[in-house]
C-alpha cells in the first residue's frame, strides 16, 4: 500500500510537459479542476478525458504509474460514489429497507466518480512533471500580487515545497520501518479492524520521531545558513515564459472553448 502512494513524487523524464513553465502547469491544473465542476454531461467528460489523455501522452509518464496512485484513495472513491447513489432522491429503481437506488443517484454517482478520478490524475500529473523547487517558484510568482496585502507569499510557497519534499521521504521511511517491524514478527495484514489499528502503533511512533527529527535538522540547517525569508532574495534561474508556454495556454483555451461548445449543443 505504501508503494502505491505516488502523490507528490517527481517522475524524471524529458518531455514537453516537463519543460513547461511551472506557472503554466499550476494554472492549467487549476483551470482543468474547475472545468470538471462546470458541466454534467457525458460529452463534457469525454472532452476532459481526451484532453487529459493527450497531456499524459505528452508527459511520457507511464499510465500504470499514474493509475497506481488511485489505489490509495479507492475507499474514498467508493464511499463518495455510494453516498451519491443511495442518498440522491429521484425515480426509484431498486429499494431494500432504508436503502434505495434512483436513476438520478446512478447518474450523480457515476459523474462524481469520474470527476474525482480525473481530478486526482490531473493533480498528480502536475507533481509528476514538476520538481518541488519549480513548484515553489511558480506558486510564489503567481501569488506575488498578494504581497501588497502583506501576505507572506514566499513563506507559504516554502512550506508547500517542504511538505511536498517530505511526502516521498516519509513514505520511504514508513516502508523501512514496516520491513524492520515485520522482521521482528509484527503482523500488519491479518486480523480485524481493531487488531490492524493496534498493529500500527509500533509503526507510527518511530515514524513521528523520525519526522520530528528531520524537521528539526532542516530548521537548524536553514538557520545556520542565515535564512530570513523572501525579503531581498534573488533567483538563480528566474522564470521566463517561452514560446512553448504560450502554445500551452492556447491549448488550454481551445480545450475550454471545445468544452463550452460541445456541452452547450450536445447536452447528453
Amino acid at each position: 500500500m505504501i508503494r502505491d502512494i505516488t502523490i507528490g513524487q517527481y517522475y524524471p523524464v524529458d518531455s514537453v510537459i516537463h519543460r513547461l513553465d511551472p506557472r503554466v502547469k499550476l494554472l492549467g491544473t487549476l483551470i482543468y479542476i474547475v472545468s470538471l465542476f462546470l458541466f454534467k454531461s457525458f460529452t463534457g467528460y469525454l472532452v476532459a478525458l481526451l484532453f487529459l489523455g493527450t497531456v499524459i501522452q505528452l508527459s511520457r509518464v507511464p499510465l500504470k504509474y499514474i493509475l497506481r496512485g488511485l489505489k490509495a484513495v479507492i475507499v474514498l472513491l467508493l464511499f463518495t460514489i455510494g453516498f451519491n447513489i443511495f442518498l440522491t432522491p429521484g425515480e426509484v429503481l431498486w429499494q431494500a429497507w432504508i436503502f434505495k437506488i434512483t436513476r438520478e443517484g446512478l447518474r450523480s454517482g457515476t459523474f462524481m466518480g469520474i470527476r474525482l478520478i480525473f481530478l486526482i490524475v490531473g493533480s498528480s500529473l502536475m507533481t509528476f512533471t514538476t520538481t518541488p523547487n519549480h513548484l515553489t517558484d511558480g506558486l510564489e510568482r503567481l501569488l506575488s500580487p498578494f504581497k501588497k496585502l502583506h501576505m507572506p507569499v514566499h513563506e507559504i510557497s516554502m512550506m508547500m515545497s517542504i511538505a511536498l519534499r517530505f511526502i516521498p521521504i516519509l513514505l520511504e521511511e514508513t516502508d523501512k520501518i514496516m520491513k524492520a517491524q515485520s522482521a521482528r514478527g509484527a503482523d500488519f495484514e491479518s486480523g480485524g479492524l481493531i487488531k490492524k489499528a493496534k498493529s500500527l502503533v509500533p509503526l507510527l511512533v518511530p515514524l513521528f520521531v523520525s519526522a520530528f527529527r528531520r524537521a528539526n535538522d532542516l530548521a537548524m540547517a536553514m538557520e545556520a545558513r542565515c535564512y530570513r525569508g523572501g525579503e531581498g532574495r534573488t533567483k538563480m534561474k528566474p522564470l521566463k515564459y517561452k514560446g512553448l508556454d504560450f502554445m500551452a495556454y492556447g491549448a488550454i483555451a481551445v480545450y475550454l472553448a471545445a468544452l463550452f461548445v460541445i456541452t452547450r449543443y450536445i447536452p447528453l
